[in-house]
């Protein structure tokens, strides 16, 4: 392991001591706001610890496992001890690469709240039912987290799916882990209407952004255009008697948001307001991301939304990722919210990237 990797572990090993004192202390004990904030911090920085204890039991098992492979002279004993040299060595290797992605300066975005937005695209009304089905998997992984889910917008399809659906998904690191399923979600299967069994392809966009805080991005209530109509349902019929439905233009950058989802014309343009800062903040957090490095923009992670990142194949209960080049045979539990595995892969890939560009060298790979 590298100076640079062992002086900021040694830093967060001092840190994490430094905490642990400072938790047992009377003065902070009789401060229970202080007293929570110093314990979160001491066990977001438990996991780097507990790799890095690891990582320095293995290197002493290695030295004594080659000890042992130097001094014995029994073949077999030789040959157990080579044979442990390996696997503890592989083991190393991984938990080196844990620790320097652990390392990585953390997005500070991760933390945030999220909305997110799916429109149905190519495929007609197949194209909305299977937005609905993507509304409704990453519902189900929110509830699996724990995650609560709040409809902010939605224009409902006439076969009971969406031809478009914005909600924000709120809870603790929510995106960190969905940030990566901004882009087109294409589907393959036959559609209820389809007499002679053929195979349909349709798709749908997603677009995730980050919840913008108030003081983060000020909106000039002279630079909105806000008006005011009636809500409507499926096919374009009222669905409301009143003019509650909200639509918000931001003039100086043309974004729109519109909200008739509450009966309150209050909480539409609340919500509406909502989704315009987040559309907002998109936009300069895009224009800084434009900045970057090509290597950097071209990673997982790079959220370009006219980019093909995933294929939804129901005949063959079949899901293929093609950024990372995954393929699950589990569709059908995919769909209802199983998505860790494709997360967790996309997540990891992108982290390998970001620790390629820092060192300028490819990372271990361990399938």
């Amino acid at each position: 392991m590298n100076a640079h990797i062992l002086a900021n572990l040694k830093k967060i090993g001092d840190r994490y001591a430094e905490l642990g004192r400072e938790l047992s202390s009377p003065e902070i004990i009789g401060q229970p706001a202080l007293l929570g904030r110093i314990a979160k911090e001491r066990a977001e920085l438990e996991p780097a610890i507990y790799t890095f204890n690891r990582y320095e039991t293995l290197s002493r098992q290695l030295e004594e496992a080659r000890e042992l492979a130097r001094e014995e002279t029994d073949p077999d004993m030789i040959g157990l001890a080579r044979g442990e040299i390996g696997d503890i060595e592989r083991e190393l290797e991984t938990i080196e690469d844990k620790l320097r992605i652990m390392l990585l300066p953390p997005d500070p975005l991760d933390s945030r709240n999220i909305i997110m937005e799916i429109r149905a695209g190519t495929g007609g009304e197949e194209a909305a039912l299977f937005a609905g089905d993507l509304a409704r998997m990453y519902a189900h992984y929110a509830d699996s987290r724990g995650w609560t889910v709040e409809t902010l917008s939605s224009a409902p399809s006439e076969r009971g799916g969406f031809k478009e659906i914005v909600f924000s998904v709120s809870g603790s690191g929510v995106y960190s882990h969905l940030k990566y399923e901004s882009g087109v979600h294409r589907v393959q299967r036959v559609p209820q209407t389809e007499a002679q069994g053929r195979i349909h392809t349709s798709a749908a966009s997603v677009v995730v952004l980050p919840e913008a805080a108030e003081v983060q991005v000020e909106i000039n209530t002279n630079d909105l255009k806000i008006d005011v109509y009636r809500s409507s349902g499926p096919g374009g019929q009222s669905v409301n008697t009143t003019d509650s439905a909200v639509r918000i233009t931001h003039l100086p950058t043309g974004l729109v948001a519109t909200c008739q989802d509450e009966k309150s014309q209050l909480k539409n343009k609340n919500k509406a307001l909502k989704v315009l800062r987040a559309r907002l903040l998109d936009r300069a957090t895009s224009e800084q991301e434009n900045a970057r490095s090509a290597a950097r923009r071209s990673m997982v992670g790079s959220g370009d939304r006219s980019a093909k990142i995933r294929t939804y194949n129901f005949p063959q209960n079949r899901v293929t990722d093609h950024r990372v080049n995954l393929t699950l045979h589990a569709l059908d539990r995919i769909l209802e919210g199983e998505l860790g595995k494709l997360i967790d892969e996309i997540r990891l890939a992108d982290q390998r990237n970001a620790l390629e560009e820092q060192a300028g060298e490819p990372v271990h790979e361990h399938g």
